[in-house]
Protein backbone atom coordinates (compact mmCIF):
# COMPACT_ATOMS: atom_id res chain seq x y z
CA UNK A 1 0.00 0.00 0.00
CA UNK A 2 1.54 3.83 -1.14
CA UNK A 3 0.31 6.25 0.47
CA UNK A 4 1.44 9.99 -1.18
CA UNK A 5 4.56 7.60 -2.67
CA UNK A 6 5.44 6.36 0.60
CA UNK A 7 5.14 2.68 0.80
CA UNK A 8 3.07 1.51 3.99
CA UNK A 9 3.55 -1.89 5.56
CA UNK A 10 -0.04 -3.83 5.58
CA UNK A 11 0.83 -4.59 9.45
CA UNK A 12 0.39 -0.28 9.99
CA UNK A 13 -2.94 -0.71 10.33
CA UNK A 14 -2.86 -3.00 13.21
CA UNK A 15 -1.13 0.35 14.56
CA UNK A 16 -3.68 2.19 13.92
CA UNK A 17 -6.87 0.37 15.72
CA UNK A 18 -4.28 -0.43 18.30
CA UNK A 19 -3.71 3.55 19.14
CA UNK A 20 -7.40 3.94 18.70
CA UNK A 21 -8.22 0.99 21.14
CA UNK A 22 -5.80 3.07 23.37
CA UNK A 23 -7.59 6.25 23.01
CA UNK A 24 -10.95 4.91 23.73
CA UNK A 25 -9.66 2.63 26.77
CA UNK A 26 -8.09 5.99 28.52
CA UNK A 27 -11.54 7.98 28.15
CA UNK A 28 -12.99 4.77 30.01
CA UNK A 29 -15.75 5.37 27.70
CA UNK A 30 -17.09 1.29 27.90
CA UNK A 31 -15.76 -0.70 31.23
CA UNK A 32 -15.40 -3.47 28.68
CA UNK A 33 -13.19 -2.00 26.77
CA UNK A 34 -9.54 -1.28 29.05
CA UNK A 35 -6.30 0.37 27.69
CA UNK A 36 -4.26 -1.47 24.76
CA UNK A 37 -1.17 -1.21 26.78
CA UNK A 38 -2.79 -2.87 30.05
CA UNK A 39 -3.97 -5.54 27.72
CA UNK A 40 -0.49 -6.34 26.64
CA UNK A 41 0.96 -5.75 30.11
CA UNK A 42 -1.74 -8.42 31.90
CA UNK A 43 -0.82 -10.76 29.09
CA UNK A 44 2.76 -10.93 29.79
CA UNK A 45 2.07 -11.69 33.28
CA UNK A 46 -0.39 -13.94 32.10
CA UNK A 47 2.22 -16.34 29.91
CA UNK A 48 3.92 -16.95 33.36
CA UNK A 49 1.12 -18.12 35.64
CA UNK A 50 0.77 -22.00 35.75
CA UNK A 51 -2.81 -22.17 35.00
CA UNK A 52 -2.08 -20.18 31.14
CA UNK A 53 0.35 -22.96 30.72
CA UNK A 54 -1.59 -25.95 31.48
CA UNK A 55 -4.58 -24.17 29.75
CA UNK A 56 -2.14 -24.09 26.43
CA UNK A 57 -1.11 -27.91 26.72
CA UNK A 58 -4.34 -29.14 26.74
CA UNK A 59 -5.52 -26.33 23.85
CA UNK A 60 -2.67 -26.96 21.38
CA UNK A 61 -3.02 -30.98 21.96
CA UNK A 62 -6.56 -30.61 21.01
CA UNK A 63 -5.81 -28.43 17.95
CA UNK A 64 -2.70 -31.05 16.79
CA UNK A 65 -5.01 -34.27 17.18
CA UNK A 66 -7.74 -32.11 15.31
CA UNK A 67 -5.71 -30.47 12.77
CA UNK A 68 -3.67 -33.44 12.18
CA UNK A 69 -6.84 -35.53 11.22
CA UNK A 70 -8.61 -32.82 8.71
CA UNK A 71 -5.05 -32.73 6.72
CA UNK A 72 -4.97 -36.37 7.06
CA UNK A 73 -8.15 -36.82 6.03
CA UNK A 74 -8.88 -33.58 4.14
CA UNK A 75 -6.39 -33.64 1.38
CA UNK A 76 -6.50 -37.19 0.31
CA UNK A 77 -10.55 -36.66 -0.39
CA UNK A 78 -10.17 -33.06 -2.08
CA UNK A 79 -7.94 -35.22 -4.54
CA UNK A 80 -10.13 -37.98 -4.68
CA UNK A 81 -12.99 -35.77 -5.53
CA UNK A 82 -11.07 -33.55 -8.26
CA UNK A 83 -10.01 -37.08 -10.22
CA UNK A 84 -12.52 -38.99 -9.99
CA UNK A 85 -16.38 -37.96 -10.92
CA UNK A 86 -17.97 -41.01 -8.86
CA UNK A 87 -16.39 -39.60 -5.59
CA UNK A 88 -17.09 -36.09 -6.56
CA UNK A 89 -20.98 -36.76 -6.66
CA UNK A 90 -21.22 -38.87 -3.36
CA UNK A 91 -19.03 -36.52 -1.24
CA UNK A 92 -19.88 -32.82 -2.93
CA UNK A 93 -23.33 -33.12 -1.69
CA UNK A 94 -22.36 -33.29 2.09
CA UNK A 95 -18.87 -31.16 1.97
CA UNK A 96 -20.83 -28.12 0.34
CA UNK A 97 -23.17 -28.68 2.84
CA UNK A 98 -21.15 -29.16 6.16
CA UNK A 99 -19.06 -25.71 4.84
CA UNK A 100 -21.77 -23.76 4.29
CA UNK A 101 -23.16 -25.16 7.94
CA UNK A 102 -23.17 -23.48 11.25
CA UNK A 103 -21.17 -25.59 12.70
CA UNK A 104 -21.21 -24.13 16.28
CA UNK A 105 -25.17 -25.21 16.43
CA UNK A 106 -23.51 -28.74 15.84
CA UNK A 107 -21.67 -28.90 19.20
CA UNK A 108 -24.44 -30.05 21.50
CA UNK A 109 -24.88 -33.25 19.29
CA UNK A 110 -21.02 -33.95 19.35
CA UNK A 111 -21.58 -33.41 23.11
CA UNK A 112 -24.31 -36.25 23.05
CA UNK A 113 -22.19 -38.31 21.24
CA UNK A 114 -18.97 -38.00 22.25
CA UNK A 115 -19.60 -36.61 25.64
CA UNK A 116 -17.80 -33.64 28.11
CA UNK A 117 -14.22 -34.46 27.17
CA UNK A 118 -11.45 -33.42 25.12
CA UNK A 119 -12.37 -35.80 22.33
CA UNK A 120 -15.43 -33.68 21.54
CA UNK A 121 -12.84 -30.73 20.66
CA UNK A 122 -10.44 -32.62 18.67
CA UNK A 123 -13.84 -33.47 16.61
CA UNK A 124 -14.98 -29.99 16.97
CA UNK A 125 -11.73 -28.51 15.31
CA UNK A 126 -11.77 -31.26 12.55
CA UNK A 127 -15.51 -30.65 11.39
CA UNK A 128 -14.32 -26.74 11.34
CA UNK A 129 -10.88 -26.93 9.30
CA UNK A 130 -11.61 -30.22 6.93
CA UNK A 131 -13.95 -29.03 4.52
CA UNK A 132 -12.26 -26.14 3.26
CA UNK A 133 -8.95 -28.40 3.05
CA UNK A 134 -10.97 -30.76 0.97
CA UNK A 135 -12.49 -27.97 -1.02
CA UNK A 136 -9.38 -26.31 -2.12
CA UNK A 137 -7.46 -29.80 -2.89
CA UNK A 138 -10.25 -30.70 -5.29
CA UNK A 139 -10.05 -26.69 -7.00
CA UNK A 140 -6.47 -27.67 -7.04
CA UNK A 141 -6.64 -31.16 -8.70
CA UNK A 142 -9.46 -29.57 -11.26
CA UNK A 143 -7.39 -26.91 -12.26
CA UNK A 144 -4.45 -29.03 -13.44
CA UNK A 145 -4.39 -29.30 -17.25
CA UNK A 146 -4.90 -32.11 -19.15
CA UNK A 147 -2.11 -31.56 -21.51
CA UNK A 148 0.17 -31.58 -19.09
CA UNK A 149 -1.58 -35.51 -17.98
CA UNK A 150 -1.22 -36.02 -21.80
CA UNK A 151 2.57 -34.97 -21.84
CA UNK A 152 3.23 -37.05 -18.95
CA UNK A 153 1.82 -40.37 -20.86
CA UNK A 154 3.70 -39.69 -23.53
CA UNK A 155 6.75 -39.84 -21.76
CA UNK A 156 5.50 -43.17 -20.83
CA UNK A 157 4.79 -41.93 -16.81
CA UNK A 158 3.11 -44.40 -15.24
CA UNK A 159 -0.41 -43.81 -12.89
CA UNK A 160 1.97 -43.46 -9.72
CA UNK A 161 4.26 -40.65 -11.49
CA UNK A 162 1.37 -38.45 -13.34
CA UNK A 163 0.04 -38.19 -9.52
CA UNK A 164 3.48 -37.45 -7.87
CA UNK A 165 5.20 -35.62 -10.70
CA UNK A 166 2.38 -33.22 -12.29
CA UNK A 167 -1.08 -33.92 -10.24
CA UNK A 168 0.03 -33.59 -6.91
CA UNK A 169 2.73 -30.46 -7.55
CA UNK A 170 0.39 -28.72 -9.61
CA UNK A 171 -2.58 -28.43 -6.91
CA UNK A 172 0.10 -28.19 -4.31
CA UNK A 173 -0.83 -23.96 -4.03
CA UNK A 174 -4.01 -24.34 -3.67
CA UNK A 175 -3.65 -27.67 -0.97
CA UNK A 176 -1.46 -25.07 0.82
CA UNK A 177 -3.78 -22.62 0.81
CA UNK A 178 -6.62 -25.10 2.37
CA UNK A 179 -4.32 -25.97 5.12
CA UNK A 180 -3.87 -22.34 5.75
CA UNK A 181 -7.02 -21.43 5.85
CA UNK A 182 -7.97 -24.58 7.61
CA UNK A 183 -5.54 -23.80 10.62
CA UNK A 184 -7.14 -20.44 11.08
CA UNK A 185 -10.94 -21.99 11.11
CA UNK A 186 -9.21 -24.67 13.41
CA UNK A 187 -8.29 -22.33 16.03
CA UNK A 188 -11.85 -20.97 16.21
CA UNK A 189 -12.96 -24.89 16.76
CA UNK A 190 -10.68 -25.35 19.42
CA UNK A 191 -12.00 -21.95 21.24
CA UNK A 192 -15.95 -22.88 20.28
CA UNK A 193 -15.31 -26.57 21.36
CA UNK A 194 -13.90 -25.70 24.80
CA UNK A 195 -16.11 -22.55 25.74
CA UNK A 196 -19.71 -24.80 24.89
CA UNK A 197 -18.90 -28.45 25.58
CA UNK A 198 -15.53 -28.65 27.81
CA UNK A 199 -14.79 -25.93 30.21
CA UNK A 200 -11.23 -26.95 29.34
CA UNK A 201 -8.12 -25.03 28.58
CA UNK A 202 -8.30 -21.59 26.88
CA UNK A 203 -12.50 -21.96 27.28
CA UNK A 204 -12.08 -22.28 31.01
CA UNK A 205 -10.06 -18.91 31.14
CA UNK A 206 -12.30 -17.47 29.06
CA UNK A 207 -15.47 -18.63 31.44
CA UNK A 208 -13.20 -17.80 34.26
CA UNK A 209 -11.92 -13.97 32.65
CA UNK A 210 -15.33 -13.11 31.77
CA UNK A 211 -17.68 -14.37 34.78
CA UNK A 212 -15.18 -12.08 37.10
CA UNK A 213 -15.30 -9.13 34.86
CA UNK A 214 -11.35 -9.18 34.21
CA UNK A 215 -11.36 -7.51 31.21
CA UNK A 216 -7.61 -6.97 30.72
CA UNK A 217 -7.11 -10.80 30.79
CA UNK A 218 -10.14 -11.61 29.13
CA UNK A 219 -8.32 -9.61 25.84
CA UNK A 220 -5.45 -10.40 26.35
CA UNK A 221 -5.94 -14.39 26.00
CA UNK A 222 -7.84 -13.19 22.85
CA UNK A 223 -5.00 -10.67 21.22
CA UNK A 224 -2.78 -14.06 22.12
CA UNK A 225 -5.27 -16.40 20.12
CA UNK A 226 -5.30 -13.47 17.45
CA UNK A 227 -1.11 -13.84 17.40
CA UNK A 228 -1.08 -17.59 17.04
CA UNK A 229 -3.79 -17.77 14.35
CA UNK A 230 -1.65 -15.02 12.80
CA UNK A 231 1.94 -16.81 12.66
CA UNK A 232 0.48 -20.41 11.96
CA UNK A 233 -1.41 -18.24 8.59
CA UNK A 234 2.45 -16.61 7.91
CA UNK A 235 4.30 -19.48 8.22
CA UNK A 236 2.30 -22.06 5.49
CA UNK A 237 1.98 -18.58 3.16
CA UNK A 238 5.73 -18.76 3.23
CA UNK A 239 5.86 -22.07 2.19
CA UNK A 240 3.07 -21.11 -0.53
CA UNK A 241 4.97 -18.71 -1.80
CA UNK A 242 8.16 -21.24 -2.63
CA UNK A 243 6.28 -23.01 -4.76
CA UNK A 244 4.26 -20.70 -6.83
CA UNK A 245 5.91 -21.14 -9.80
CA UNK A 246 3.94 -24.50 -10.00
CA UNK A 247 1.06 -22.87 -10.29
CA UNK A 248 2.20 -20.05 -12.85
CA UNK A 249 3.54 -23.51 -14.74
CA UNK A 250 0.01 -24.67 -15.79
Amino acid sequence: MNIFGYRIPMMASLLVWAVLWEIVGRLDLIFLIPPMTSIIETGVHLVQTSSWQKASIITLRSFGIGMSLAIGVGVPLGILMGRFKAVDNIMGLWVNMFVSAPLSALVPVLMILFGLGETTVVVTVFLFAVWIIVLDARAGVMQVPTSLLEMGRSYGANGWVLFTKIILLSALPEILAGIRIGLIRGVKGVVIGQILVSIIGYGELFELFSRSFEMESFWALTLILFVVAMLLSAFVETFEKRIEYYAGAR
